[in-house]
């Protein structure tokens, strides 16, 4: 109950005046069922004529005795009074309205309390979901290197839905329950305090049993949870590798691997499903158990020791009883909100997570690039892997500097700590003498474009998708982005041209086609500094050549960096890195590097 309190503290104030609402509903509905029960007294006076109908001959003050005695009292004064003049019929037919407009009364404080509700539940599921959404933009890429995009998929959605499923649609339950039950003990007290602390020995031994039951729920909900996580893991990681599957003619062996998986899970949602099913049956047999002591201990008070009367005792069994569906109610809750607890941590370990990339106290502000980036002694490791070592390399504005090497040299990690997607752990990078670390990350970041390898695009328009990251931009200066980038023609040619859809990551799209949209946004983004990943490695020869004409276009008067595996595609270039093993171990142009008969050479000899 803690935890659980924890997380409405957490996300409920911004719905505080829902919960006074609900609050104020669930007494007024209560209230309203107390009254409307004590019609129930003189309907049975006057029914089975057990005792007189009433034996008050005048009204009393509140100050001549209990305030029992005196409710009593007044309630037989008017119900004599209305019988002596009306008949018994027309009593009982007046007590029916009343109880019939309590009724009326209650049901609508109820629906009102419960549609208080609403708004809280719908409205804390959708902060859960932005926060985790914002939290997810604003972690670093080394959190999204280390997890499984399935397992965040699976936290997004299905632990948020268990959260819903589970702690939200308890909280009627939570907020009305305890309400009722106070109310109607209470009640119990005032009718019969010897009784109700006879029912009260009960209580303790049934929350120890619901609670026990329930601690072995959240632990058996982390489980089914997780196993959910690699569920959609594997539903991630087969749609992305579709293609290899059928080349390897490898479905029945996919499927084998995601029937185990599936089967994994089912099997602990079971268990968990068996155990949560068990509230209603315990909590309905408990109650029957009190029910039944009640009446044999106040069968004895009614006709042993007349300290209660028979219609009394009635009414008192009718508010127990009325207990009862809240304590149940309470029970399913109790039994709901350990699942969703446990989706509430796995959700809080992406909530919690620590952002390593953050803006200084005080960041200083830059407003464009004038000198040089310069590295700086800098050395970087992943985990404990060190992947690049002692990099010096200065790259002077407006220059070409291409980074050249095999697979897993350090050329991408070497581009990627210029706009901070990961910290240097020793040395520094500097932009015109700043030490990056003291830029706002989104200053820094506005100063660069981007062209990867793989063009990531949106499930959006073309229109969308160039003046992605550029507020307002209008449709001469996107087209002419796109004339630039080769990608006019072939935008006019598709069905609603600028306002096509280009499909999920571009899908609608050859290769080259997407390139040339990626290069379209960086050209309408006019950033100073420019990096280029391997732009160009896997296309074909005449998309590469309307590729690399737009990338020369885009590179004028810009600063580059620009990986690539092909030589060809960065002779020109004002200066070549040469990478081995994280460490820089040739510097110098092409034909300079041709000369040294180095590395270089060798990967130059390679490609031919």
């Amino acid at each position: 109950m803690k935890e659980f309190l924890q997380v409405l503290r957490r996300f409920v104030p911004p719905y505080k005046k829902y919960l006074a609402l609900s609050v104020l509903f669930n007494i007024l509905s209560a209230v309203l069922n107390i009254f409307s029960f004590a019609a129930l007294i003189p309907i049975l006076q006057i029914l089975f004529k057990t005792e007189k109908v009433a034996v008050a001959t005048r009204l009393m003050s509140w100050n001549e005795a209990s305030i029992k005695e005196v409710v009593s009292n007044n309630a037989d004064f008017y119900v004599q009074q209305l019988a002596n003049e009306w008949g018994t019929s027309t009593t009982l037919l007046v007590i029916g309205l009343l109880l019939a407009v309590m009724t009326f009364l209650k049901t609508g404080a109820y629906f009102l309390s419960s549609a208080s509700i609403i708004p809280i539940r719908t409205g804390i599921v959708r902060d859960i979901r932005n926060q985790l959404y914002r939290k997810i933009t604003s972690l670093s890429m080394g959190f999204f290197s280390e997890e499984r995009k399935g397992d965040i998929i699976a936290r997004m959605s299905g632990d948020v839905q268990e959260v819903e499923n589970s702690i939200m649609s308890s909280l009627d339950m939570l907020f009305k329950n305890p309400i009722l039950i106070v109310i109607y003990f209470s009640t119990l007290i005032f009718i019969s305090w010897q009784l109700t602390i006879f029912t009260l020995l009960f209580v303790p031994l049934f929350g120890w049993i619901m609670g026990l039951v329930g601690r072995k729920l959240k632990a058996g909900s982390l489980t089914a949870q997780s196993l959910w996580s690699d569920t959609m893991s594997q539903v991630e990681e087969t749609l992305g590798g579709l293609r290899i599957i059928k080349a390897f003619c490898a479905e029945e062996k996919m499927n084998k691997r995601f029937d185990k998986v599936n089967s994994d899970y089912r099997n602990s949602v079971k268990k968990v499903a068996i155990r949560q099913q068990m509230a209603h049956p315990m909590s309905e047999f408990m109650g029957t158990v009190m029910i039944v002591v009640v009446l044999w201990f106040g069968g004895m008070l009614v006709l042993n020791y007349n300290s209660i009367s028979g219609s009394t005792f009635i009414y008192y069994l009718v508010i127990l009883y009325s207990i009862i569906n809240p304590l149940k109610e309470f029970s399913k809750a109790g039994y709901a909100i350990p699942k969703g607890l446990a989706s509430m941590e796995r959700i809080d370990k992406i909530l919690k997570a620590e952002i390593a990339i953050k803006d200084p106290e005080k960041p200083v502000q830059i407003n464009g690039f004038n000198h040089q980036i310069e590295f700086k002694n800098v050395s970087f490791k992943y985990n404990e892997q060190w992947v690049l070592r002692h990099i010096n390399l200065v790259i002077p504005k407006g220059k070409t500097v291409a980074l050249v090497g095999q697979s897993g040299s350090g050329k991408s990690t070497l581009v990627d700590l210029i706009p901070r997607y990961y910290d240097v752990q020793e040395g520094e990078i500097l932009i015109d003498g700043i030490n990056i670390k003291d830029l706002g990350v989104n200053n820094l970041r506005e100063l660069m474009g981007n062209v990867n390898q793989e063009a990531i695009l949106f499930n959006d328009s073309f229109r969308n998708n160039i003046s992605f990251g550029v507020e307002d931009a209008s449709l001469e200066q996107i087209e002419e982005a796109a004339k630039i980038a080769n990608a006019h023609e072939f935008i006019l040619q598709s069905e609603n041209q600028y306002d096509t859809n280009i499909g999920d990551r571009g899908s609608r799209l050859s290769g080259g086609q997407r390139q040339r949209v990626s290069i379209a946004r960086a050209i309408l983004k006019n950033p100073p500094i420019l990096i280029l990943d391997e732009a160009t490695s896997a296309l074909d020869t005449e998309s590469e050549r309307l590729v690399q004409d737009a990338l020369e276009r885009l590179m004028k008067s810009r600063t580059t960096i620009a990986i690539a595996h092909r030589l060809s595609t960065i002779r020109h270039a004002d200066e070549i890195c040469v990478l081995h093993q994280g460490e820089i171990v040739e510097q110098g142009t092409h034909e300079e590097l041709l000369n040294k008969d180095g590395y270089y050479k060798r990967l130059n000899d390679m490609q031919k």
